[in-house]
């Protein structure tokens, strides 16, 4: 391990993707995601990668999947209104199967909304933001440590799946600043490569076994064709509803494959919790100190945090609505990630929603007062 470092969500963001093998980075400033750009500008010709400000988030977009097609690990970093412009491109991005990792570091919406304030309102964007059917995975940190952790994930998981992979954080996580020990080395998921040579029958998107083509990269000599078309495995575009079933299939089913492998999340004081609280990102801190304080009150109240938003934890919820009496969603928005742990625990528990949106990080009571609030209504 390194020395103890005094360092922001944002810096971990940076320096753990280039840890991870980035080597381009393309993006535009906004609040409160800048700081990623800022280190990213700093530290990554020091290790030989490119950095490069464009005019827009879109152009920034297509940026990075230009860089990746040739053979570059990539990553982009915004904020809500950023990230609603990239939408198409990240899209397209799944179509063609494009390696890259964006950053959305919430605040307070919709539209500009409110800058610099902490909101954790893009939980659905991320998930069905673009337009068509494709899987997404996202990952949500609720330290300055997981973030350098998470954004490892997700550059390796970007490379892993061929798909675009959201690193969701919060403004509160972003510039929060901690004491953190960083890790030496990380492990790194390599580009992959073609195993065949054109003559020997490579196509760029057939699929290997776990359902992920091999494409090569743009200059290696190979004659491949890119297309957010439906194309088959020459990747041409093709005009067949078999095709097309295929395809979109074989999207879902190559990361659905990994399962439980990609789904993390952590429980505490759920061993003999009647309820819990489901929470997420920076607000999760806020539900660890809530539950702490009902724990010293003598309520047996546990914690899940979802460090994987996307796929969902569709087990983990149902087998805690099956144990507890109840559930508490805390989240900073108006409530979305409450009706997929409703859907989830399928009535075997009542789920209530603490929800806030009004540019203010919970408070600890707030989230006690929701904990109360359902055992009244669960035990009268």
């Amino acid at each position: 391990m390194s020395k103890a470092r005094l360092m922001q969500g944002n810096e971990a963001c940076a320096e753990a993707a280039i840890a991870a093998g980035v080597n381009f980075f393309a993006g535009y400033p906004i609040t409160p995601s800048t700081e990623i750009a800022e280190t990213m500008a700093k530290l990554l010709p020091q290790h030989g990668g490119k950095f490069i400000q464009m005019e827009d988030e879109i152009a920034s977009m297509g940026a990075i999947l230009g860089a990746s097609l040739a053979g570059c690990k990539v990553m982009d970093a915004t904020s809500g209104p950023g990230f609603s412009l990239k939408q198409e491109l990240i899209g397209y991005a799944a179509c063609a199967e494009i390696p890259c990792v964006l950053v959305d570091v919430q605040r307070v919406g919709p539209s500009t909304g409110q800058p610099t304030a902490p909101s954790q309102g893009d939980v659905m964007q991320v998930r069905w933001g673009t337009h068509g059917d494709h899987p997404v995975i996202a990952l949500s940190p609720w330290s300055v440590r997981e973030t350098y952790d998470a954004t490892v994930m997700a550059v390796n998981y970007a490379e892993r799946f061929r798909t675009p992979v959201m690193l969701l954080m919060d403004e509160m996580v972003g510039h929060l600043r901690e004491k953190v020990e960083l890790p030496e080395k990380v492990d790194i998921y390599p580009r992959r490569k073609p195993t065949k040579t054109r003559a020997e029958g490579y196509q760029p998107f057939a699929p290997e076994e776990d359902l992920v083509p091999n494409v090569a990269d743009f200059g290696e000599g190979y004659h491949i064709h890119v297309t957010g078309l439906i194309h088959d495995e020459t990747g041409f575009p093709v005009g067949s509803p078999k095709v097309t079933e295929d395809s979109i299939r074989r999207l879902h089913e190559k990361i659905e494959r990994a399962g439980e492998e990609i789904i993390h999340t952590e429980s505490y004081f759920i061993e003999d919790a009647e309820y819990a609280v489901v929470s997420f990102g920076g607000t999760a801190r806020t539900a660890y100190e809530a539950v702490r304080e009902a724990r010293a009150a003598g309520r047996k109240v546990g914690l899940v945090r979802l460090m994987t938003i996307w796929p969902f934890a569709d087990k983990v919820i149902a087998e805690l609505a099956a144990k507890v009496k109840g559930i508490v969603v805390a989240e900073l928005n108006y409530g979305q990630i409450v009706h997929e742990v409703r859907r989830a625990a399928n009535g075997a528990c009542p789920v209530s929603l603490c929800g806030k949106y009004n540019m203010r990080a919970f408070e600890p009571g707030e989230i006690l007062a929701s904990i109360h609030e359902l055992v009244k209504e669960v035990e009268g």
